[in-house]
């Protein structure tokens, strides 16, 4: 079965995204960049929101950007080529090779493990990943913990009253300082 996967950049109190909404601190070296096109490599769809979407946007006609670099016209054609679903109540088309999704995550999520497919259902964006969560339906939780205090935002892990068991699958430190945590989620064997 096809594993769920939520990875993003983190602060290290726990934020995607600053209180103004900002992400500048995420931009990953030239390691870290390096790292996250070779995860990328392994995902099969990427399930994501509205507003990620947009933000995306801009890979879908990078290879046409002068000023980019070899190792970003690669993420550049990578992301191009992967399957997308977005999620949005606002949006009636969408870009690339992506389509809106028919249903909710659960449902989306339950469709894509169901078919014939490689590689694992990324999730992107907190909202979209704290629905999944709310369902169990995340197998893997991925943060780059970047060396940051943003003093609040949007929050990686949703605030929830369930418990989830974890079990480190692998950490790696970068020379910038950004910390990789990939966690697997605890299931307990039925007996």
């Amino acid at each position: 079965m096809r594993s769920v996967t939520y990875s993003m950049g983190v602060s290290l109190d726990g934020y995607i995204c600053g209180p103004d909404g900002g992400f500048r601190w995420t931009a990953p070296d030239e390691e870290v960049f390096r790292f996250v096109t070779d995860e990328i490599r392994q995902v099969g769809v990427y399930l994501l929101g509205r507003r990620l979407y947009e933000t995306m946007l801009y890979w879908e006609t990078a290879d046409q950007d002068p000023s980019l670099d070899a190792s970003m016209l690669e993420w550049a054609r990578i992301w191009k080529l992967l399957p997308k679903v977005v999620f949005s109540t606002t949006l009636s088309t969408v870009q690339g090779n992506a389509r809106l999704a028919s249903g909710g995550p659960a449902e989306e999520i339950e469709r894509l493990r169901a078919e014939p497919g490689k590689g694992d259902i990324a999730i992107g964006g907190a909202t979209l990943a704290a629905e999944a969560a709310a369902s169990g339906l995340i197998d893997e939780y991925r943060a780059r913990v970047y060396p940051v205090l943003v003093g609040g935002g949007v929050p990686f892990f949703p605030r929830r009253e369930r418990r989830v068991d974890l079990e480190l699958a692998e950490t790696r430190t970068f020379s910038s300082g950004v910390l990789y945590l990939r966690y697997r989620v605890a299931r307990q064997a039925l007996l």
